[in-house]
């Protein structure tokens, strides 16, 4: 392989989402090269930043049955017990929460954290409060999506936050998807929650980094009684 080849494998695609933005970046950043120079730097900077915004690499994603994988990239922000937003469907009772923040430098694109078949999407406006506190739950714009599978129902929450001003799906209702294929983006900083039938027990720790389709958040297929962790 040739370094061009080499070098051209390690740069990930970017989805087409993204094109309007990145060229706008583009666009200014020309304008501001011919206002003044540094100017022009800082927007080439800002416009190599949007690209990896937008960034949509290759994920190999575990396929067997009861695995429950991340549908972010990002930092796992809490592990509760929480009441179900009451437009999943849910019940009333409290059920196993894994919230995933993704900053503005983390892979946008969200994917399925099951096989299954989506049985509801329902999007809910709302405020663009920090993304990292409890309170963007109830608050916040967000999207939430319902898929069925043999093992229970998952609820999956997009929440748009504090730089976050929409939120893309790319399905419908009524349709299959399988474990780590693309269902949605956020543009610009957001968080990810993922309810989880009651008694499963979360395989991840605050704290942890997730990688979407490939970081398991819980394994219904398990007997291992939890976790426990450590940081260094």
């Amino acid at each position: 392989m040739s370094i061009a080849n080499s070098i051209r494998a390690q740069i990930p695609p970017i989805h087409p989402e993204g094109y309007p933005f990145i060229g706008a970046f583009a666009l200014a950043s020309l304008i501001l090269f011919w206002i003044w120079t540094p100017l022009g730097w800082i927007g080439t900077g800002l416009t190599v930043w949007c690209a990896l915004f937008f960034r949509d690499p290759v994920r190999v994603t575990p396929v067997r049955d009861g695995i429950v994988v991340s549908p972010a990239d990002g930092r796992v922000s809490m592990v509760a017990q929480v009441l179900p937003p009451a437009e999943l469907g849910l019940g009333d009772r409290p059920l196993p929460r894994v919230s995933i923040f993704m900053s503005v430098f983390n892979c946008h694109v969200n994917r399925s954290p099951v096989a299954g078949r989506i049985d509801r999407i329902a999007y809910r406006p709302g405020t663009f409060i920090n993304a990292e506190l409890d309170k963007a739950s109830e608050d916040n714009e967000r999207n939430s999506l319902v898929i069925s599978t043999t093992n229970g129902r998952i609820g999956v929450v997009q929440i748009a936050g504090l730089v976050a001003r929409r939120i893309v799906s790319f399905v419908r209702e009524g349709q299959s998807i399988g474990a780590g294929e693309r269902f949605g983006l956020i543009r610009f900083g957001s968080r990810l929650d993922v309810y989880l039938p009651e008694g499963t027990r979360a395989l991840v720790s605050e704290g942890q980094t997730a990688i979407a389709g490939e970081t398991i958040l819980a394994d219904f297929g398990s007997s291992e009684q939890g976790r426990t962790f450590r940081a260094d």
